[in-house]
């Protein structure tokens, strides 16, 4: 459920409330209304601001099939995140992960 992983992220970020609050330009009772009473149509621009401040994605936060670990969005997040670098940053990343493949 929504509410549910909303909850779990924010509180392994040590984030209350009204901290995901601020972070998300929401109110505390948004926040809290999203975690507790599975609103019908919550915001789409909030959700992602949410997703994006618990470092996760809107895919993860709305399937209610569990078919999307945290691990795939996390996976998807840090590539969304790597799309958007220059192309020194991307070189330097690809020779790291190469340097550790070559290790095993």
């Amino acid at each position: 459920m929504l509410g549910d992983k909303i909850r779990k992220l924010r509180k392994e970020k040590g984030l209350t409330l009204d901290a995901l609050a601020d972070l998300t330009d929401s109110s505390k009772s948004y926040i809290w209304e999203l975690e507790n009473k599975n609103p019908p149509r919550p915001s789409a621009e909030k959700l992602a601001k949410i997703a994006e401040k618990l470092d996760t994605t809107l895919e993860f936060l709305l399937d209610e099939g569990d078919t999307v670990t945290e691990e795939d969005a996390a996976d998807a997040r840090f590539y969304r995140d790597y799309r958007k670098m220059d192309a020194a940053t991307k070189t330097k990343i690809r020779q790291m992960v190469k340097l550790w493949g070559d290790d095993e």
